[in-house]
């Protein structure tokens, strides 16, 4: 009985398995393509010297929020109007709300370089350290 139940639950399995085939194989050949395309910037960065500095600026960028946009109404016509709002700050137009966040992310980058030489100071002596 027990052989029953284990052949059907793999039946079963393998009947979802193919009904759910398409959505499984787009996931795999996105998946595919993304490891393919960080391959290619990883060959790119072994020729690139400031690299570095791109996947720093990355990093820094995945930390800061997004710019939100938000319509509403014009106090004095009563129109609608369209404000970004970065970090509780509200800006009429887009470029100056990218000028505030492109600062707030380069600040962030340079205060990655300002804490690298401690960070790597204190990781060659913990090295010297182990090896004695």
């Amino acid at each position: 009985m027990r052989d029953l139940y284990s052949m059907a639950a793999f039946i079963l399995a393998m009947i979802l398995l193919y009904a759910f085939r398409r959505p499984i194989l787009v996931r795999l050949k996105q998946f595919d393509e993304r490891n393919s395309e960080r391959r290619m910037e990883e060959l790119s960065d072994r020729r690139d010297r400031l690299a570095h500095f791109k996947h720093t600026i990355r990093l820094a960028e995945e930390q800061v929020e997004e710019i939100g946009e938000h319509v509403v109404p014009d106090a004095r016509t009563g129109t609608p109007v369209t404000l970004y709002l970065f970090e509780g700050e509200r800006f009429l137009s887009r470029d100056e709300a990218e000028a505030a966040r492109n600062e707030v992310v380069i600040t962030k980058a340079r205060e990655f370089y300002k804490e690298l030489p401690k960070a790597l100071a204190e990781r060659r002596e913990g090295k010297i350290r182990r090896e004695q």
